[in-house]
């Protein structure tokens, strides 16, 4: 045998080293395989945090595991336990969102957690959270702060959720309208002070329109966005007329005149303050563009 076949020939008896793949050369987890593992993580530390008393299950002796057992959380959430049990894995598998609703429930997610799970399943949430729960103490105090200058808080529906002294010359007392009528869109297609003291306000109730519209694609099976659409189309033709034109704006900062009675003429500025997940509540304040506006602001009640 030559000395390159010797060279090439592995001794009797020796243990041939196989080859190990560095982890450079490890094929890397595509987006979506990296998304179910951080789905399958996520739900297992969801289902670990939770005892069997707080969803009403009872007690069944020691357990050799933190939390709810699969089994259970399938239970809660009316699915089958295999396929939990895929998900949990991170298994490639179709799920509805009514699936990720109920495991949602079963495992007490809160709002974040929530939008958490949907986004990892990568499905869009029939539900989600856009609009504040409520208006903070703290939101009231700047408003407060913001004297003479009006503001207001509305939710992506022009719904006005707190306003400042200043701002209800521009709306009148809200305490006077029903809640359905405490609307932004609404006062402006249908008899109402905002409709009189707003100069332009054909043209500005347009540009509103078009928001709304543009909001409306993320809402549309809202109960609460449909009543509102409809009660503004049977309400106002020039709504309707407006509405046909589909026309798309999102919000944006910009300028406004009033005529406000006992007051003059304003000339404004109104600056957004997103309070919320994406274009949800704001804060809208309106600051003077003229040192006539900002004399006469002065005069607002407040």
């Amino acid at each position: 045998m030559t000395q390159a076949a010797q060279a090439r020939t592995p001794r009797t008896g020796a243990q041939a080293t196989p080859s190990v793949a560095s982890p450079a050369d490890r094929p890397r987890a595509t987006p979506d395989e990296a998304r179910r593992h951080d789905l399958a993580a996520f739900l297992r530390s969801r289902r670990e945090r939770l005892a069997p008393e707080q969803v009403g299950l009872p007690m069944t002796g020691r357990r050799r595991t933190p939390g709810l057992r699969r089994e259970e959380v399938a239970q809660l959430a009316a699915v089958g336990v295999t396929w939990y049990t895929w998900l949990e894995q991170g298994r490639d598998i179709q799920v509805s969102v009514q699936v990720l609703d109920a495991v949602a429930r079963a495992l007490l997610l809160d709002p974040s957690e929530r939008a958490h799970l949907f986004t990892l399943a990568g499905a869009d949430d029939p539900a989600p959270v856009k609009e504040c729960p409520s208006v903070t103490p703290g939101v009231r105090l700047l408003l407060e702060q913001l004297s003479p200058f009006p503001a207001v808080v509305l939710n992506s529906r022009y719904e006005i959720l707190v306003s400042n002294p200043q701002y209800q010359a521009f709306i009148g007392d809200l305490d006077e309208l029903p809640p359905e009528d405490r609307n932004l869109m609404w006062m402006a297609f249908t008899p109402s002070r905002f409709r009189e003291v707003l100069i332009d306000h054909r043209t500005e109730r347009l540009s509103m329109v078009a928001r709304f519209r543009a909001a409306m694609a993320e809402h549309g099976a809202e109960p609460a966005w449909k009543a509102l659409l409809a009660r503004l189309r049977k309400a106002s033709p020039d709504f309707e007329e407006a509405w046909q034109r589909h026309d798309v704006l999102l919000p944006t900062n910009g300028v406004k005149r009033f005529q406000v009675p006992g007051v003059g003429l304003l000339r404004c500025e109104y600056t957004n303050f997103w309070l919320s997940p994406g274009l949800g509540t704001r804060m809208v304040a309106y600051t003077p563009l003229d040192d006539e506006t900002r004399a006469l602001m002065h005069k607002l009640p407040g």
